[in-house]
């Protein structure tokens, strides 16, 4: 009881894990900038199709629900 933690020891750990993601960080490869912008244009056109499926599905659905009722 009342015994102080050693500060030396907690220490070690973290400049430890801060040197390995240091050294995880120059490990990464960025994509340049004509890759991340033809993925970019992917993703928008995507969801947008998807938005737009989506939304006709919930139309058609809709539209069968209100003439079953």
């Amino acid at each position: 009881m009342g015994e102080m933690a050693n500060t030396t020891t907690e220490k070690a750990p973290k400049r430890s894990w801060l040197k390995g993601l240091k050294s995880e960080f120059k490990k990464i490869v960025w994509p340049d900038r004509d890759t991340l912008t033809k993925q970019s244009v992917a993703v928008v056109a995507i969801t947008v199709i998807l938005g737009i499926v989506i939304y006709v599905l919930d139309y058609v659905i809709n539209l069968g629900i209100s003439t079953i009722m």
